[in-house]
């Protein structure tokens, strides 16, 4: 097992360096001109982009902005704006001058909210989604199997942006059923957290349990028609203990991996729901930070937002060696 668990994490922190060297790559090594994109078309002066282009380092070869770069993520780095030194402290993926701010903090403002989305989103969407399938796979080819399939084949048809919209529109403000999406630190007032919440986690978490349903259902169906499973049921063992504590672990591997992968990009930025909902969290932020070309701020998001995903696709594997040791053995 630890054997398994470092090969996978070697390859995880290989992952990283190379998604670190592309995103650098992108951002101040491509056929770009960062420091004119941050100082902007209007009202740009020279003395602007020079200032600009010597606090970035640009003026300096790329090895070593790189360099400079990656020893702020564990050393941290100093940059000058307006004469006046500004301490980024590590992890430091740099400094937005649009808001005269490191991007660390920035996102570290920001994430609790996202998070927060999202680990009401996740409950929601593996619970009633695995439930569901479970459900309609214990019932294959009866009324009310095809009736789940078709409820779940029917919401996930329309696009997510255009069900998040009219249900903001008609349950929050028109007919103020449900409250209005917002965001209260939970160490605030939970119960405040919770209500600003609500909304976004049964919209997010509804629509997507869809399609966990139909994940469910097809491995669940597979898991049922093998022969371990027979024996299980000819030993005399009930129908609930066959489905829920057999089955259920062997069919779950397929889900985990979707899961896993879904979450990580949720945390990545989940763009059009707190844009619906107004929720300051990442995705907002990487839609200011498009809008304003605030090219630090994008480039730590999309490393952390990469971070993220090499993370949880980590756990994944983790997760999958210890549901099924033939994994770990392979």
């Amino acid at each position: 097992m630890l054997y398994f668990v470092a090969r996978r994490l070697v390859s995880a922190l290989s992952v990283v360096l190379v998604t670190l060297i592309a995103t650098f790559a992108l951002f101040f090594i491509a056929p770009t001109d960062p420091a004119a994109a941050i100082c902007g078309e209007r009202n740009c002066t020279q003395q602007r982009y020079d200032e600009i282009k010597q606090n970035l380092h640009l003026d300096k070869p790329k090895v070593q902005q790189f360099a400079e770069y990656t020893a702020g993520i564990f050393a941290g780095r100093t940059f000058e704006t307006s004469g006046v030194i500004q301490e980024c402290h590590a992890p430091c993926l740099g400094y937005s001058f649009k808001n005269d701010r490191p991007v660390t903090d920035m996102l570290k403002q920001r994430l609790p909210v996202t998070v927060s989305l999202v680990a009401g989103y996740a409950v929601l969407v593996l619970t009633i989604g695995v439930f569901v399938g479970s459900m309609a796979a214990k019932r294959r080819g009866t009324l009310g199997d095809r009736a789940l399939m078709s409820s779940t084949l029917i919401l996930s048809s329309v696009p997510y942006y255009i069900v998040a919209l009219m249900i903001s529109l008609y349950l929050t403000i028109l007919y103020p059923i449900l409250p209005r999406g917002g965001y209260t630190p939970i160490s605030d007032n939970a119960g405040k957290w919770a209500a600003g919440l609500i909304t976004p986690w049964l919209v997010l978490g509804i629509y997507n349990c869809t399609a966990y349903a139909r994940y469910s259902r097809g491995s669940m169906v597979e898991t049922l028609s093998e022969d371990y499973i027979r024996t299980a049921r000819a030993k005399g063992l009930s129908d609930r203990r066959v489905t829920y504590k057999h089955a259920l672990r062997s069919g779950m591997i397929p889900v985990i991996t979707i899961f896993g992968l879904d979450v990580a990009g949720s945390l990545a930025g989940a763009i059009f729901t707190e844009r619906i909902f107004d929720l300051p969290g990442l995705g907002n932020l990487v839609l200011q930070s498009l809008e304003s070309y605030d090219l630090p701020v994008i480039m730590g998001t999309v490393l952390v937002a990469s971070v993220i995903l090499v993370a949880m696709n980590f756990l994944v594997d983790v997760g999958y060696s210890l549901i099924d040791p033939r994994v770990r053995l392979s």
